[in-house]
């Protein structure tokens, strides 16, 4: 078996298995461009998928994946459980999201990704029967300082004493959804500020944990597969993050039980949801964010910015990218 490490090895850089990937999740963004702010979320998630999908079989790479874009029968392509990659290579757990934010594309708002993660096989948690997660997130500040099972106001407080800032300085991402109404309330009442996504909640939990970012933390209720994504990322940047499994449904807790999954409020720390240091994730801006630039067409070039982070290096890449027009539009 091949490691992630071995095929990241300085002795190898023509074969970085992360700075392949970015020419995939460069696909999919460019390729949903037609579609930003045309109101079909669906359209632009189609060729986003279709793009990703083509690039995968030029990289050498053996992967699964694991959190893909639904079950086989209802997702032809990037389902959960499909090959990916050229069959050489390391051995791979992948999750694939061609644009987290559909609607944020559709609406032309900012913050839409095309988002690849990978680990070593069997080290990523497959979630994927029970949908919503309840999350943390926040950079190194935070980690054996806060925890999920702490009240809001009091995870403000001690984040606040671990950064040096007072409270007021705090900001804290949610999703803004009717499920968040007393959560919001509360982290304001605790004297902090709130930052509401409408969608996107992977850049919203990678901003949490970068360096210098706008935003302290990141909580609230979103899917379980953006939780495993985001903790790829978040090996990298040496951050925290915490996640705890909420079904909607006793069906959805039956099979979260016979995938054996703890859907009885266990808390899924760092290394549950994705074992080791061995991650890469990949990302290309598909409108503005505060992560990335979305893409940019400007006459016969098709600009793009992505990120890599490393988890084994810990380290976060920044690449601009210029494409010929011609060759994609």
């Amino acid at each position: 078996m091949v490691s992630l490490t071995a095929d990241m090895s300085p002795l190898h850089p023509d074969r970085n298995l992360a700075l392949e990937l970015v020419r995939a999740t460069e696909a999919a963004s460019i390729r949903a461009v037609p579609f930003i702010g045309r109101g079909d979320k669906e359209a632009a998630d189609g060729a986003a998928v279709d793009a990703m999908r083509a690039f995968f079989s030029t990289v050498d790479f053996d992967g699964t994946i694991v959190i893909g874009e639904g079950e086989k029968d209802n997702a032809p392509m990037l389902y959960n459980g499909e090959r990916v990659g050229s069959g050489r290579g390391p051995q791979c757990d992948v999750a694939v999201d061609p644009i987290d934010g559909t609607s944020l594309t559709a609406a032309g708002r900012q913050n839409a990704l095309s988002v690849i993660a990978v680990s070593d096989q069997g080290t990523m948690l497959d979630a994927s029967s029970v949908f919503y997660m309840d999350k943390l997130v926040t950079g190194p500040a935070g980690v054996g300082v806060v925890d999920i099972r702490l009240p809001i106001g009091e995870n403000i407080r001690l984040l606040a004493k671990a950064l040096g800032k007072p409270v007021d300085e705090i900001v804290v991402s949610v999703l803004n959804r009717p499920r968040h109404e007393q959560l919001i309330a509360d982290i304001r009442e605790a004297g902090a500020g709130t930052r509401l996504m409408s969608d996107g909640d992977v850049a919203g939990g990678i901003n949490a944990a970068r360096h210098n970012a706008r935003t302290d933390m990141c909580v609230g209720i979103g899917g379980s597969p953006e939780g495993i994504v985001t903790a790829c990322a978040i090996k990298a940047l040496g951050g925290h993050i915490q996640g705890v499994l909420i079904p909607r449904t006793d069906d959805e807790k039956q099979k979260g039980r016979d995938a054996g999954l703890h859907i009885d409020g266990t808390v899924y720390e760092a290394d549950d949801l994705v074992k080791g240091k061995n991650t890469i994730f990949v990302a290309t801006g598909v409108t503005d964010g505060q992560l990335v630039q979305g893409v940019r067409r400007d006459g016969d070039f098709i600009y793009t910015e992505s990120v890599v982070l490393r988890g084994a290096s810990g380290t976060l890449r920044r690449i601009s990218s210029e494409h010929l027009t011609s060759k994609w539009l």
